[in-house]
């Protein structure tokens, strides 16, 4: 079976949230069989900045739901949204 890289746009609750905290809790986070390949900022409007998350998991059903469901317990985290997925070669 090959990998998938998985994209995911995080939207805060607030601009105020801090979002190194945010990014703290994804690395320190990631469930078992998945791998953390990158993660970065994105700018939306009026101070509001998006995390962008991408990590590797197996290519199979469900494979990225428990990072989707640890994303969603983190505090300060309003929603997210899978914007892109890719097979590995």
């Amino acid at each position: 079976m090959g990998e998938v890289l998985t994209t995911m746009k995080i939207m805060p609750d607030s601009p105020d949230v801090d979002l190194e905290a945010i990014k703290a809790a994804i690395k320190d986070s990631m469930p078992e069989g998945a791998k953390l390949h990158d993660i970065s900022e994105e700018p939306i409007a009026f101070g509001l900045v998006a995390i962008i998350l991408n990590f590797i998991t197996e290519d199979g059903e469900g494979g990225s739901e428990p990072v989707e469901e640890m994303v969603s317990a983190i505090e300060g985290v309003a929603s997210f949204e899978i914007t892109g997925v890719g097979r590995l070669m």
